[in-house]
């Protein structure tokens, strides 16, 4: 199996669980492209943010904004309290509260929380 056939397969499964966790249906791999891009844009928020080049409150006029497109992908409303951005650029940005994936088939980083969008080439 070629490296790209194994991360393809990554990303199928991936988007299944998040199918099967937030009960969405749709194209995993269309789904999981598109929670990817918004991953890129919180990250980039994240580093902006931790180097100063950013202001508080455009940290949250942009988060949210984020937050709303992630949830409505995962048709999940516009409650944060499971999603969220973590502010912190050294890792994903975009996670599930470790309590409400704790029990569930879903990537996950050192910390137990879940991540919406990995990127498997690192693996």
């Amino acid at each position: 199996m070629s490296k790209h056939d194994r991360i393809y397969q990554q990303i199928e499964k991936h988007g299944r669980d998040l199918q099967t966790i937030f009960g969405i249906e749709g194209d995993p791999v269309k789904t999981c492209k598109r929670l990817r891009l918004l991953e890129i844009r919180a990250h980039k928020l994240a580093e902006d943010y931790c180097n100063g080049n950013i202001t508080l409150e455009q940290w949250e006029d942009v988060s949210e904004n984020i937050l709303s497109r992630v949830n409505k992908i995962l048709n999940y409303g516009s409650n944060h309290i499971h999603v969220f951005i973590n502010a912190d650029p050294r890792g994903y940005a975009l996670k599930i509260n470790d309590d409400f994936c704790r029990d569930k088939t879903i990537y996950k980083d050192w910390g137990r929380y879940g991540i919406i969008a990995p990127d498997f080439r690192e693996d």
